[in-house]
């Protein structure tokens, strides 16, 4: 039986679900650039290759394209290699192998052959990174057909959904965010899964459907936690997986509220938060009260600039400012009060970190 006090961080899960694969069967590989160096990209893969051999944990050139190559010939013979990306930016090298190969095979071979890759990518925000280094680009990986994107938050859904991964037996984009490798929460020893495509109701609420991924899970909650104070309920539903994303709880939840925020890192064009808003006004227009609303990225590159990276991102201010909105609350009521309360929590802390629980690394 799980220990239920067992208490890690998001990276050291990321790190222990890498293991655990490693150890449960001798075709799982792990490489790319930095794995085996000493700061193991973030520690998430931080000594595997002491424990389990640079045969199969290494670092690799800088040369993600023939990397990705190399990854999906491995395991069309076998192999379940896990690629690592120290950010989404630089898989973009390697586009060509992963859209017109990876995710391609099995459809072109009428399924005799697969893919079983996974490729971890890190998005986030942080030290000046700029608009070559901090982009969430996930909507690029999930408009691809054959291609499975996930993007889990919590510690627990880190292991679980990491393994459910290796298991596929198909391509399987994993995305994290950088900050979430510092979140504490329990995780069981033994290994687990986390089932891709299936989303978990974060909170529950009566008045307000809030559908996100990734770390616009937390600024929702503590949005969320906020509107609770003035007696609005929302509900959050954490995607967890994107391609393919689960319809029926966003669906059920939209019945129950009849407002819908959709929350996504990403641009607001043609996103994540987008196609959402697309699918549930095309099958389920009835049961909205009121137009859904985005909560995103603005339509235009990252600055480098601290002070404009720090009104760039979405945080948990503009997700309750959309809310009340969409709600209709008099602006200039008490519960805007809590508006100020959140922005103060934002701009008392570093601009390239989430809050002072934030130990990085970075």
């Amino acid at each position: 039986m799980s220990d239920t006090n067992r208490i890690i961080s998001g990276g050291q899960a990321i790190r222990e679900a890498t293991d655990q694969c490693l150890s449960a069967s001798a075709d799982v590989a792990v490489f790319g650039i930095g794995v085996s160096d000493p700061k193991g990209v973030f520690g998430t893969t931080l000594d595997l290759h002491k424990k389990h051999g640079l045969e199969r944990v290494f670092d690799g050139p800088v040369s993600e394209n023939a990397l990705t190559g190399m990854a999906i010939g491995a395991s069309l013979f076998g192999v379940r290699p896990i690629l690592v990306h120290q950010r989404v930016d630089f898989a973009l090298l390697s586009v060509d192998q992963l859209i017109n190969n990876a995710a391609k095979w099995h459809y072109m071979f009428d399924g005799q052959y697969s893919v079983p890759l996974v490729v971890r990518m890190i998005i986030g925000r942080g030290w000046g990174q700029g608009p070559q280094h901090s982009q969430s680009l996930q909507a690029l990986f999930a408009h691809i057909p054959g291609l499975k994107v996930v993007m889990p938050v919590t510690p627990y859904d880190l292991k679980g959904m990491l393994i459910s991964a290796v298991e596929d037996n198909n391509p399987v984009i994993f995305i994290e965010h950088r900050w979430s490798h510092s979140l504490k929460g329990h995780v069981p020893e033994e290994m687990y899964r986390v089932p891709i495509g299936k989303a978990r109701v974060a909170r529950s609420g009566k008045d307000l459907t809030m559908v996100a991924a990734s770390f616009m899970v937390l600024e929702a909650q503590r949005a969320a936690d906020e509107l609770a104070k003035w007696g609005i309920e929302a509900e959050i539903i954490d995607l967890r997986s994107i391609s393919p994303f689960d319809e029926e709880a966003i669906a059920t939840s939209l019945k129950k509220t009849g407002h819908l925020m959709v929350m996504d890192t990403g641009h607001k064009s043609f996103g994540i938060a987008a196609e959402i808003v697309s699918k549930m006004t095309e099958t389920h227009l009835s049961a909205f009260k009121k137009a859904p609303v985005r909560v995103t990225s603005p339509d235009v590159p990252c600055p480098t600039a601290p002070a404009l990276a720090k009104i760039y991102y979405p945080r948990s201010s503009d997700v309750f400012q959309a809310a009340l909105k969409l709600l209709d609350v008099d602006t200039q009521a008490d519960c805007y009060r809590g508006y100020r309360t959140l922005v103060d929590i934002e701009t008392s802390t570093p601009s390239d970190v989430p809050d002072l629980a934030f130990k990085g690394p970075f």
